[in-house]
């Protein structure tokens, strides 16, 4: 039995969507396909890197991938989850099936000013957003 697809998404795929498909692979990816894809895909950011391995999760490798692809791809997916700001989240095409869209709003740690540390932990709050975001739907799903 396949299982059912989520993709996350936001515009770089650099830290936000990476992040969370980290942490719902970490917690149900054996219940879940988890995917995440960019708007306008560019290196993952660094921030996201190390925050990520504050949790024990190692991100360093993966790559920014094009939501717009895995549209033309045909890819399916239950859920679909933008996890960036309200407009451009308006930008993420529908894909086809039954899919529910989600949107999450999270600050995009792209956008942080301040010294390394500074910027690290506005990171950290984004992460631990995005995790606790994670675990109240994944709670959520089991109690429907």
């Amino acid at each position: 039995m396949d299982k059912p697809g989520v993709l996350f998404v936001c515009i770089h795929n650099s830290a936000r969507s990476q992040m969370a498909e980290a942490f719902l692979r970490q917690m149900a990816g054996d219940r879940f396909d988890v995917s995440s894809a960019g708007m306008e895909p560019t290196t993952i950011n660094p921030l996201a890197v190390e925050v990520m391995k504050e949790e024990g999760l190692d991100i360093s490798d993966n790559q920014a991938k094009s939501v717009f692809s895995l549209y033309q791809e045909a890819k399916l997916y239950r859920y679909v989850i933008t996890v960036c700001d309200e407009s451009n989240s308006q930008r993420c095409p529908v894909f086809p099936g039954i899919t529910n869209r989600l949107h999450w709003n999270f600050a995009d740690p792209a956008s942080f000013t301040g010294t390394h540390e500074e910027r690290l932990a506005e990171t950290r709050k984004v992460r631990d957003e995005i995790k606790k975001a994670i675990q109240d739907w994944l709670r959520g799903l089991e109690n429907d």
